[in-house]
């Protein structure tokens, strides 16, 4: 949800998500950690059917533009999700063979409609005005042909310098502000989602002043407040209509009080659109209390929540296998009993995400454990391109109880009711021997008669 003219206040946004003072209460000291999560759990599918479906009343008429006759089945066909349910694509004909490749694009085409796209300005500029633009445009037009929406990520991330960045920092920083306008401008319309900023709240930390990048210590010289905001400024400026995050690993007040509640314009007004939260759990899934609480934390700016980075490993758990990861002879491999306990906090985890009001989507970070981020068995295929537990199940929610099809039939006036997910569908009917469809989108917002005219 993103509201032009200015903040929406939290008594506006609270009406206009339906969140409930039951489930704000959820965030309050008065259960103990157990009651909290039954409180949770117990009102997960309550939730869903109220802040995730809608009722539709359609005027449906035929090719002439003339009302359907009364009593004509139609059926309702869902097509789409609004929710975004993601994974980074990063691996897209990338894998060991073309058989892995075909794998890898029909699992993900068959789950997802959100699709992450890697900008590391270290490989994407890897020497000084050669990008990997032609790369890009090759999955965003897959992406196209599979009705799957693109985000870009990241567009400023001082992780790592490009090795040609000048030593200086004013000079690394106008270069950076450079690459955040040529990016946004470069892919206007085919890519409008994006991570401008990741990891500011601790961008000094022990990990990256390693690296020493120069990027560090031009932030450290600009402020972390002023380096987000020109951030944001520039790529605002490179495409008005752009959805715009601020992302960050952290999930503590520190990242609400030292960036978000920076990150807004002279008349104090946010730069940005979404609030992106990571969700790195090779240690072991979050409670679901502490998984509530998250989102309760940031709700208060009145923003839409994206989880942006994903993660839950299907094998040994814990971060300390980082360090392992050193001995050549080490393999961090996906195991049976991994793979169930995936399955099962998968289930768990995104339907506490798909319950919140505030929550518009979920990326899963990794697709498959070929060449895996940090080696980690936590994608949602194996390393053979087969389907994990986890896989199978995310899809028998977000196909199959997330999703709508019915049938329904006509009255008098060509007028036909259901209530389903919210998203895209598809109408359609027979009239003597020949079938007729046309397309309509649901939305909270559609409070009106929604027309559809059907064509052969």
């Amino acid at each position: 949800m993103r509201w032009k003219g200015g903040i929406m206040n939290r008594r506006d946004f609270l009406k206009a998500t339906g969140y409930s003072t039951i489930s704000l209460a959820l965030s309050r000291p008065l259960f103990a950690a157990k009651e909290q999560r039954s409180e949770i759990l117990n009102q997960v599918d309550a939730r869903i059917e109220k802040h995730r479906k809608g009722d539709a009343v359609l005027k449906i008429s035929g090719p002439d533009g003339k009302p359907l006759q009364n009593g004509l089945a139609v059926k309702i066909e869902q097509k789409r999700h609004k929710f975004l349910f993601g994974c980074n694509i990063f691996k897209l004909d990338r894998c060991r063979t073309p058989e892995d490749n075909a794998a890898y694009e029909k699992h993900f085409a068959a789950l997802l409609n959100f699709a992450t796209l890697p900008f590391y300005w270290w490989n994407y500029e890897r020497r000084r005005g050669r990008t990997d633009d032609e790369r890009t445009d090759q999955i965003v037009r897959w992406c196209k042909a599979h009705n799957i929406t693109t985000k870009g990520h990241p567009l400023a991330w001082n992780y790592v310098d490009p090795r040609w960045l000048p030593r200086e920092p004013a000079e690394a920083m106008q270069l950076q502000l450079k690459r955040i306008d040529r990016c946004v401008r470069r892919f206007k319309n085919d890519i409008d989602i994006w991570d401008v900023v990741n990891e500011a709240t601790h961008y000094d930390r022990e990990q990256i002043k390693k690296q020493a990048p120069i990027l560090t210590e031009a932030i450290r010289k600009m402020g972390v407040g002023a380096y987000v905001r020109e951030a944001f400024k520039a790529a605002r400026q490179a495409n008005p209509k752009a959805t715009l995050l601020i992302n960050d690993y952290r999930t503590d007040p520190a990242y609400a009080e030292k960036v978000i509640s920076e990150l807004v314009d002279e008349n104090g007004r946010p730069m940005y659109d979404v609030i992106g939260i990571q969700s790195h759990m090779h240690g072991g899934c979050w409670p679901v209390e502490k998984t509530w609480q998250v989102c309760e934390r940031f709700v208060k700016f009145d923003k839409p929540l994206h989880f942006t980075e994903t993660t839950l490993v299907s094998g040994k758990q814990g971060w300390e296998l980082n360090k392992e990861r050193k001995d050549p002879n080490f393999r961090w491999v996906s195991t049976s009993e991994g793979e169930k306990r995936q399955a099962e906090k998968v289930v768990e985890f995104y339907s506490v995400l798909f319950s919140h009001p505030a929550v518009e989507a979920i990326t899963w970070w990794d697709f498959t454990d070929q060449n895996a981020w940090q080696q980690a068995p936590a994608g949602l295929v194996r390393d053979d391109m087969t389907p994990k537990p986890a896989y199978n199940e995310l899809k028998r929610l977000i196909k199959g109880k997330w999703w709508t099809g019915t049938e329904t039939m006509t009255d008098a006036t060509g007028t036909a009711r259901f209530r389903g997910f919210l998203g895209d569908y598809q109408v359609s009917t027979e009239i003597n021997g020949k079938k007729l469809t046309g397309t309509f989108y649901l939305d909270k917002s559609a409070r009106e008669t929604i027309e559809v005219q059907l064509k052969a």
